[in-house]
């Protein structure tokens, strides 16, 4: 009898630990690309940050990063991707040529700079002739 529990337990276990290994979200699917945006100078994650992935000129998908600065995009077809990271009052990365491959995951960790320019245009009576 005592075999018999002994056995069906270890049975049990081994199949509670390969069930936790693949369906564990720390260890992330295959073909995903995730990161972290974060302010350049403070340190602190950045919320709201649009990121879009283009392949092959098309856009593909869109994100936004959570209260810690987080993103992540599932299941991108294999290829090379340009990443574009915009936020208002912040100036505009792109990062291009990020190769995604088939049953990969990548990572992308992202700082980015606050601007002041407030890109006014001069006036064109600015340059008038006053006479």
């Amino acid at each position: 009898m005592k075999p018999r529990i002994l056995l069906l337990t270890v049975f049990l276990l081994g199949f509670v630990i390969a069930k936790a290994k693949t369906t564990d979200p720390a260890l992330g699917k295959k073909d995903d690309m995730s990161g972290t945006v974060i302010h350049s100078e403070s340190k602190k994650p950045l919320k709201d940050v649009s990121i879009t992935a283009y392949l092959v000129s098309k856009k593909e998908k869109v994100t936004v990063t959570d209260e810690d600065g987080n993103f992540s995009f599932d299941e991108l077809k294999p290829g090379t991707y340009k990443f574009i990271f915009e936020k208002a009052g912040f100036k505009r990365i792109t990062k291009e040529k990020v190769v995604i491959k088939s049953d990969d995951s990548f990572q992308l960790n992202i700082e980015m700079i606050e601007t002041n320019d407030l890109d006014i245009m001069p006036s064109p009576f600015h340059f008038a002739d006053v006479k």
